[in-house]
């Protein structure tokens, strides 16, 4: 069951992590585009419509879409193997059409099958690589572009040895703005007075420093000042020729070259398995817990995608890098995502000599945060104490996503999952019975022997699904085994949507050690005083 969400309801918190999403997207547009050897403002203008249309059009509260560093290397590729630009936009076209047909026939909800433990481990691993490849931007020196989340570098090095090399360039001004920045992220939210001016983002105030401190460097011939390369570097618009050359159509008369329809599927099918992924780790960071449908997710990216190669723009997905910012800074709906892509837009048009002046070690400091936040020590431990078969596929998946990339590293945590679990049965999960009384239905869920992860998706949709002010019960004492995904589904559904909701949810014949309190040890008495 979805609930209307009025986009303005939460205008002042949305509007501070937009702008701070907004920060963190702006060199990581640019960046991208770069590498993905595409004009600088086809990454600016993906960045813009995933803000607005797709922000609009889905319905995750929490996710952010741009421009992905996974899809870098498809798209450098398909430049060169297409021999045009135009060409190349034919086929993200093909591919945002194709994501609108997996939308119809429902092929988002394949999202319900990724185990909870194996997307808290990509989490993890994004969060290690977001520090990894920030460092060198804080210390003031980094090879690689903006945006750049794969371990082994195109020059034969890897992240390690990348970092190792930044450490004989550090620039001692870039590590003055990294460490003021730092500071004033981490007191922003816990000082006291500060906390009365939360419509000022911490992030713009260290942006702001970190422009007046370099500019103090550089009117006074420091060699604290920070070169220009380490700088953000947004293209600047003088005429409306320039607007002209932005604007870049498809070749629609390529629609014939197998080449195309050959780019287009590969496109399709990588941008929407990772966009499943961020939607299911952006449903995860939620704290309301609200549950985003899957398959309006890949009609909506469809049409980000087909309407950015209109504007001469790269392809999308949603990114786990910004939605995580967007969580972090504490978005409450999606109006968060469409004031990011406002602000991008709005920007790069007036006033890109100013967003110029910013240096990347402010950014970097944003990001350390956000990665820290993804891969604190307590999300381990956490995992740790939850026995093997929950640590080993975190574990996995998170080094694999730091050591090869994330729908790699993915592959490899779902597959320990799913043998974990082949010693499971695969009866139905749950029976579904309601039970009709004077003064209102009981609904009963009684739990099955066995409910692995592979059950979340009923499950999930059965919690749903229950209607406000409904009396529920739910019956474990029949089970032997319970994945932890389910134990968190039924946690979160009676701590927060059965509280938002009004609903009266009873739990009956839990062991102690799924961490869920039993209600009553009789289910026959449960309720009795409804019944009567």
């Amino acid at each position: 069951m979805t609930k209307k969400i009025n986009l303005f309801a939460n205008l002042k918190a949305d509007f501070a992590s937009g702008l701070v999403v907004f920060l963190v997207a702006l060199p990581l547009c640019l960046g991208i585009a770069m590498a993905s050897g595409a004009p600088l403002f086809s990454g600016i203008i993906a960045g813009v419509v995933g803000g607005i249309i797709v922000g609009y059009l889905s319905q995750s509260h929490i996710s952010v879409s741009g421009p992905a560093a996974g899809l870098t290397a498809i798209v450098l590729t398909a430049i060169t193997d297409l021999n045009a630009f135009d060409v190349f936009l034919l086929a993200v076209f093909l591919a945002g059409l194709i994501q609108i047909i997996l939308g119809f026939i429902k092929a988002g909800s394949i999202s319900n099958y990724f185990p909870t433990n194996v997307i808290e481990g990509m989490l993890a691993g994004i969060g290690v690589i977001i520090i990894l490849k920030q460092i060198p931007h804080a210390i003031g020196y980094d090879a690689d572009f903006e945006g750049d989340q794969a371990f082994q570098q195109l020059e034969g090095g890897n992240t390690f040895s990348s970092l190792l090399g930044a450490l004989d360039y550090i620039n001692l001004g870039s590590v003055i703005i990294t460490l003021i920045s730092l500071a004033i992220l981490i007191s922003w939210d816990k000082i006291g007075f500060l906390k009365r001016i939360k419509l000022v983002p911490g992030a713009l105030v260290a942006v702001i420093l970190g422009i007046l401190i370099n500019e103090i460097f550089l009117q006074t011939g420091s060699s604290l000042a920070i070169a220009k390369e380490h700088l953000v570097a947004l293209p600047i618009m003088t005429s409306f020729d320039d607007v002209k050359e932005i604007i870049v159509l498809p070749d629609f008369a390529s629609i014939t070259n197998p080449k195309v329809w050959m780019v287009a599927f590969t496109i399709a099918i990588v941008a929407s398995i990772e966009t499943l992924l961020c939607i299911e780790a952006a449903d995860r960071m939620d704290v309301h817990k609200r549950f985003t449908n899957t398959n309006v997710e890949l009609k909506a990216q469809g049409v980000g995608n087909m309407v950015s190669s209109l504007l001469g723009g790269l392809p999308m997905t949603s990114v786990v890098v910004r939605s995580s910012a967007n969580a972090n800074a504490g978005a409450q709906s999606k109006m968060s995502a469409i004031i990011h892509g406002l602000l991008l837009l709005i920007s790069v048009v007036s006033i890109p000599f100013l967003l110029n002046k910013i240096p990347l070690a402010t950014l970097a400091a944003v990001l350390l945060l956000v990665g820290y936040k993804l891969a604190k020590p307590a999300v381990i431990m956490h995992f740790w104490h939850k026995g093997k078969y929950q640590f080993v596929p975190f574990i996995a998946t998170l080094l694999g996503v730091v050591f090869t990339d994330l729908l790699k590293g993915v592959l490899l945590g779902i597959v320990i999952s799913v043998f974990a679990v082949l010693r499971g049965n695969h009866k139905r999960a749950y029976n579904f019975r309601k039970e009709e009384y004077h003064d209102g239905d009981i609904i009963h869920i009684d739990l099955a022997q066995e409910v692995s992860f592979l059950n979340k998706a009923a499950i999930k949709n059965t919690l749903n699904e229950i209607p406000e002010n409904s009396k529920v019960i739910i019956n474990a004492s029949d089970t032997v085994y319970i994945a932890h995904d389910v134990q968190d589904l039924i946690k979160e559904f009676k701590a927060i949507r059965a509280v938002e909701d009004n609903i009266e949810v009873h739990l009956v014949g839990f062991k102690d050690e799924y961490e869920l309190e039993n209600t009553h040890s009789d289910k026959k008495n449960v309720f009795v005083e409804h019944s009567k």
